[in-house]
């Protein structure tokens, strides 16, 4: 019964959303006024573009939060924040008051304009009415959940599927780690694997699984990537507690064939399933098979089945499915 009143209310807390953002003046950009924005900052009460994500990101989470409206999770007080403000027509007409011409930003300006442009915004406060200013609004936060005593210590990698909002980002990458198989020995009779995926600078990884060579993760990883994306990389480690762990082998997943099939179609939802491109197995890939990329419930989505390189043994398995901005 409790799980029921849960999954409803989680429900009711994303149509009061999604209805949030129907709203006419919603679906713009509060900032640039790009068309078909998919975040928002409840602390403040706009629906913002992924091209301003970054500049709000700057801010600091204390005057923008910043969340994506179809991938992060929301609880019912940054809901109830954003209902509060109204839109983003309520909101601006409090932060961009007295904007001289020629200073708001459009859809394609630079990241240098928009982030200035967003800072005397928010955080200068530039362009209320005389006199007027305004508190940083905190949103009301549940306690956070126990941690994982036993994740691979990395400061430099980033555990969590959150979506990364990267400046001058044009989509993200779910990837799931679903599963490993026959996996290389590292200790004395098994080894603690777990999988870190790079693009570019971003990093993310899975929790780590104790002496198990055949591991299932299913478990979701965010990448955002880039105008000049270039292959995404994978190594498998093997968790040690007192010294450096250990490489398992390594791939690399060539993007461009999703990315380029996904640009093509378009809107994924608009289509029934079917293929629309292929990355091919060769002798300069680590495939296993040839992977198909494929709208499936509209949305562009690939299986992968990787050979891991430079190891004796190791195959890990993929679904990656593109979001758009």
């Amino acid at each position: 019964m409790a799980t029921t009143r849960a999954l409803v209310m989680i429900r009711t807390g994303k149509k009061k959303l999604k209805d949030l953002l129907q709203q006419s003046d919603n679906r713009t950009c509060a900032d640039c006024g790009a068309h078909d924005p998919k975040w928002a900052s409840p602390t403040i009460g706009v629906f913002i573009c992924l091209k301003c994500c970054g500049g709000h990101r700057l801010l600091g989470p204390n005057i923008s939060k910043v969340l994506s409206v179809t991938i992060d999770e929301w609880t019912d007080e940054e809901i109830d924040a954003m209902i509060e403000v109204g839109g983003n027509s309520s909101a601006n007409a409090i932060y961009e008051a007295h904007v001289p011409d020629g200073v708001k930003p459009g859809p394609d300006a630079s990241s240098e304009q928009r982030n200035k442009y967003i800072r005397s915004k928010y955080e200068h406060q530039e362009f209320l009415k005389p006199g007027l200013k305004i508190s940083n609004r905190s949103v009301p936060q549940p306690s956070p959940p126990k941690e994982n005593s036993f994740h691979a210590p990395s400061s430099s990698s980033n555990p969590t599927p959150k979506p990364e909002c990267l400046d001058g980002a044009i989509g993200h990458l779910k990837i799931t780690v679903l599963q490993g198989a026959n996996l290389a020995v590292r200790d004395m009779l098994s080894s603690d694997p777990y999988v870190v995926l790079q693009l570019g600078e971003q990093k993310a990884q899975t929790t780590i699984m104790r002496s198990n060579l055949n591991p299932i993760w299913n478990e979701d990883l965010m990448l955002a990537v880039p105008e000049d994306y270039g292959p995404v990389k994978l190594q498998v480690f093997d968790y040690d507690r007192f010294s450096a762990d250990d490489i398992m082998g390594e791939a690399e997943i060539d993007i461009a064939p999703m990315l380029t099939s996904a640009m093509a179609y378009g809107d994924a939802s608009m289509f029934g399933d079917m293929q629309i491109g292929k990355w091919l197995k060769s002798h300069d890939n680590a495939l296993l098979e040839d992977s198909t990329v494929n709208i499936v419930d509209g949305k562009v989505k690939q299986e992968v089945s990787l050979q891991l390189q430079n190891v004796e043994s190791g195959m890990i398995y993929l679904e990656i499915e593109w979001i758009p901005p």
